[in-house]
Formats: C-alpha cells, structure tokens, sequence
C-alpha cells in the first residue's frame, strides 16, 4: 500500500480520480441545468436522496472492509468521492 506524504491528503484535488479546481461552482444557481443535468435531478428525485446515500455507502464499506485488494491513492481517493456523494445525498434526504 502505498503511504501518502505531508505534500496531499486523500481528498486532496491532486490525489482525485476527477479533478476539479474547487466546488464553489456547484452553488452557482444563476446558470440553468442543461438537458442530461435536469434527466440526472429527476432520477435523483425518482430513486430517492436516502436510498442512493444507502446504496453508495454500502458500496463504500463493502470494497473498503470486505476486500482483500490493496488500496493506491487513486483507489482511496474515489472511495472519498464515493463518501462525500452518500454524506451530501444525507444532508438532502433530511431537507425533504
């Protein structure tokens, strides 16, 4: 396994699987949803913020505590993505 250093962490953007500067874009509400962004809130709507929370949370703990593979820098950092997606799925299933 490999160790990281003091120069990133896991959900450091250099370490990301898909980086991006920041998300501070995300919050943009003056820009309209294109077409495959409001085909993928309503499938979120659909399926429901507290199921898909349980299902990538499950996915997460299954590949991190029910596996024998070992985990590079890229492997931990897309379970960080897995982990951050079921956290703000949470935080939106509690508004409704």
């Amino acid at each position: 396994m490999q160790t990281l250093t003091n120069e990133g962490s896991v959900d450091s953007n250099a370490n990301s699987v898909n980086p991006t500067n920041d998300a501070r874009h995300a919050s943009n509400v003056s820009t309209p949803l294109t077409q495959s962004q409001a085909e993928f809130w309503y499938l979120v709507e659909c399926q429901g913020c507290k199921e898909l929370a349980n299902s990538l949370k499950m996915i997460h703990n299954l590949a991190l505590y029910h596996s024998d593979i070992p985990f590079d820098t890229a492997e931990k950092s897309a379970l960080f993505d897995l982990k951050v997606l079921w956290e703000g799925f949470e935080k939106m299933g509690a508004k409704v």
